[in-house]
Protein backbone atom coordinates (compact mmCIF):
# COMPACT_ATOMS: atom_id res chain seq x y z
CA UNK A 1 0.00 0.00 0.00
CA UNK A 2 2.74 2.45 1.21
CA UNK A 3 4.69 1.87 -2.60
CA UNK A 4 1.36 2.23 -4.30
CA UNK A 5 0.77 5.74 -2.53
CA UNK A 6 4.50 6.65 -2.93
CA UNK A 7 3.60 5.91 -6.90
CA UNK A 8 0.84 7.87 -7.02
CA UNK A 9 2.13 11.08 -5.00
CA UNK A 10 5.23 10.97 -7.25
CA UNK A 11 3.15 10.79 -10.61
CA UNK A 12 0.69 13.62 -9.57
CA UNK A 13 3.96 16.15 -8.58
CA UNK A 14 5.59 14.85 -11.73
CA UNK A 15 2.65 15.33 -13.90
CA UNK A 16 2.19 19.21 -12.38
CA UNK A 17 3.99 21.63 -14.66
CA UNK A 18 3.74 25.49 -14.44
CA UNK A 19 0.30 24.99 -16.66
CA UNK A 20 -2.25 24.39 -13.94
CA UNK A 21 -6.10 22.71 -14.09
CA UNK A 22 -7.21 25.40 -15.89
CA UNK A 23 -4.69 25.80 -18.58
CA UNK A 24 -5.51 22.24 -19.15
CA UNK A 25 -8.93 22.66 -19.75
CA UNK A 26 -8.70 25.46 -21.74
CA UNK A 27 -6.13 23.74 -24.22
CA UNK A 28 -8.35 21.06 -24.34
CA UNK A 29 -11.34 22.79 -25.07
CA UNK A 30 -9.51 24.39 -27.92
CA UNK A 31 -8.40 21.59 -29.20
CA UNK A 32 -12.29 20.43 -29.35
CA UNK A 33 -13.52 23.72 -30.82
CA UNK A 34 -10.53 23.00 -33.80
CA UNK A 35 -11.92 19.56 -34.41
CA UNK A 36 -15.51 20.38 -34.86
CA UNK A 37 -16.23 19.17 -38.21
CA UNK A 38 -17.93 21.39 -40.33
CA UNK A 39 -21.65 20.39 -41.92
CA UNK A 40 -21.63 19.63 -45.61
CA UNK A 41 -24.80 20.36 -46.47
CA UNK A 42 -26.61 20.05 -49.91
CA UNK A 43 -30.20 21.68 -51.28
CA UNK A 44 -33.08 19.27 -52.18
CA UNK A 45 -31.71 18.62 -55.53
CA UNK A 46 -28.47 17.11 -54.10
CA UNK A 47 -26.42 20.95 -55.01
CA UNK A 48 -23.74 21.20 -52.47
CA UNK A 49 -24.61 24.43 -50.02
CA UNK A 50 -20.73 26.73 -49.27
CA UNK A 51 -21.42 27.96 -46.18
CA UNK A 52 -18.42 29.83 -46.35
CA UNK A 53 -21.32 32.50 -48.57
CA UNK A 54 -22.61 32.99 -45.09
CA UNK A 55 -20.00 34.72 -43.60
CA UNK A 56 -20.66 37.85 -42.14
CA UNK A 57 -24.26 36.35 -40.87
CA UNK A 58 -25.08 34.39 -38.41
CA UNK A 59 -25.95 30.43 -39.44
CA UNK A 60 -28.30 28.32 -37.49
CA UNK A 61 -28.48 24.53 -38.34
CA UNK A 62 -31.33 22.51 -36.96
CA UNK A 63 -30.60 18.67 -37.33
CA UNK A 64 -33.47 17.07 -37.58
CA UNK A 65 -35.51 14.24 -38.69
CA UNK A 66 -39.21 13.30 -39.97
CA UNK A 67 -39.66 10.63 -37.47
CA UNK A 68 -38.41 12.87 -34.84
CA UNK A 69 -40.90 14.15 -32.39
CA UNK A 70 -39.09 16.74 -30.26
CA UNK A 71 -38.01 18.26 -33.50
CA UNK A 72 -41.34 18.51 -34.98
CA UNK A 73 -42.30 19.98 -31.25
CA UNK A 74 -40.03 22.45 -31.49
CA UNK A 75 -40.49 23.77 -34.99
CA UNK A 76 -43.06 26.48 -34.37
CA UNK A 77 -40.69 27.88 -31.63
CA UNK A 78 -38.04 28.09 -34.26
CA UNK A 79 -40.50 29.68 -37.19
CA UNK A 80 -41.38 32.68 -34.77
CA UNK A 81 -38.05 33.26 -33.94
CA UNK A 82 -37.31 33.32 -38.02
CA UNK A 83 -39.68 36.01 -37.72
CA UNK A 84 -39.06 37.55 -34.88
CA UNK A 85 -35.92 37.70 -36.23
CA UNK A 86 -36.63 38.74 -40.17
CA UNK A 87 -34.57 42.04 -39.93
CA UNK A 88 -31.42 40.66 -38.82
CA UNK A 89 -28.39 38.89 -40.79
CA UNK A 90 -29.13 35.17 -39.90
CA UNK A 91 -29.45 32.35 -42.11
CA UNK A 92 -31.63 29.20 -40.77
CA UNK A 93 -31.25 26.01 -42.24
CA UNK A 94 -33.16 22.57 -40.92
CA UNK A 95 -31.10 19.84 -42.09
CA UNK A 96 -31.84 15.87 -42.08
CA UNK A 97 -30.01 13.15 -43.48
CA UNK A 98 -33.07 11.38 -44.63
CA UNK A 99 -33.99 11.12 -48.38
CA UNK A 100 -35.37 14.23 -50.79
CA UNK A 101 -39.13 12.57 -50.91
CA UNK A 102 -38.82 11.88 -47.08
CA UNK A 103 -38.03 15.51 -46.90
CA UNK A 104 -40.38 16.74 -49.77
CA UNK A 105 -43.66 14.63 -48.05
CA UNK A 106 -42.72 16.35 -44.38
CA UNK A 107 -42.56 19.89 -46.42
CA UNK A 108 -46.17 19.24 -47.99
CA UNK A 109 -47.45 18.05 -45.08
CA UNK A 110 -46.51 21.13 -42.68
CA UNK A 111 -46.96 24.99 -43.36
CA UNK A 112 -43.52 25.86 -42.54
CA UNK A 113 -41.39 28.59 -44.42
CA UNK A 114 -37.86 26.48 -43.83
CA UNK A 115 -34.50 26.13 -45.45
CA UNK A 116 -35.12 22.07 -45.67
CA UNK A 117 -31.56 20.54 -47.04
CA UNK A 118 -29.61 17.89 -46.80
CA UNK A 119 -26.49 16.70 -44.35
CA UNK A 120 -24.15 14.70 -46.15
CA UNK A 121 -21.75 13.83 -42.90
CA UNK A 122 -23.99 13.70 -39.90
CA UNK A 123 -21.88 10.71 -38.05
CA UNK A 124 -18.44 13.03 -38.37
CA UNK A 125 -20.69 15.42 -36.71
CA UNK A 126 -20.40 13.61 -33.45
CA UNK A 127 -24.14 14.74 -32.94
CA UNK A 128 -25.82 12.15 -30.39
CA UNK A 129 -29.49 12.67 -30.45
CA UNK A 130 -32.39 14.93 -32.51
CA UNK A 131 -32.97 17.51 -32.53
CA UNK A 132 -29.80 19.38 -32.48
CA UNK A 133 -28.72 22.79 -32.95
CA UNK A 134 -25.30 24.33 -34.26
CA UNK A 135 -25.14 28.31 -34.27
CA UNK A 136 -22.02 30.01 -35.67
CA UNK A 137 -21.05 33.53 -35.51
CA UNK A 138 -20.77 35.94 -38.51
CA UNK A 139 -16.99 34.77 -38.72
CA UNK A 140 -18.13 31.15 -39.34
CA UNK A 141 -17.02 29.74 -35.80
CA UNK A 142 -18.82 27.66 -34.04
CA UNK A 143 -20.01 29.53 -30.88
CA UNK A 144 -23.20 27.05 -29.58
CA UNK A 145 -24.62 23.69 -30.13
CA UNK A 146 -26.74 21.44 -28.16
CA UNK A 147 -28.88 18.30 -28.44
CA UNK A 148 -32.56 19.16 -27.48
CA UNK A 149 -35.68 20.78 -27.89
CA UNK A 150 -35.57 24.38 -26.84
CA UNK A 151 -38.23 27.23 -26.98
CA UNK A 152 -36.44 29.23 -29.51
CA UNK A 153 -39.10 32.27 -29.44
CA UNK A 154 -38.18 32.56 -25.96
CA UNK A 155 -36.51 36.12 -25.37
CA UNK A 156 -33.49 34.56 -23.69
CA UNK A 157 -33.22 31.81 -26.94
CA UNK A 158 -33.56 34.88 -29.15
CA UNK A 159 -30.79 36.49 -27.67
CA UNK A 160 -28.62 33.22 -27.45
CA UNK A 161 -28.83 33.06 -31.70
CA UNK A 162 -27.96 36.89 -31.63
CA UNK A 163 -25.00 36.14 -29.06
CA UNK A 164 -26.12 38.41 -26.76
CA UNK A 165 -26.03 36.34 -24.20
CA UNK A 166 -22.36 34.30 -22.77
CA UNK A 167 -22.31 30.90 -24.50
CA UNK A 168 -20.43 28.46 -22.70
Amino acid sequence: MYKISLFLLVALYACGDATGPKDIIKEEAALQKSTIAQPVLTDLNDQPIDLEKYKGKIVFINFWATWCKPCREEMPSIQEAMKILKDDKIEFFFASDETTEQIEEFKAAHNYNFNYVKVVNLSELNIMGLPTTFIFNPNGELVFSEIGYRKWDDEANINLILNKSEQK
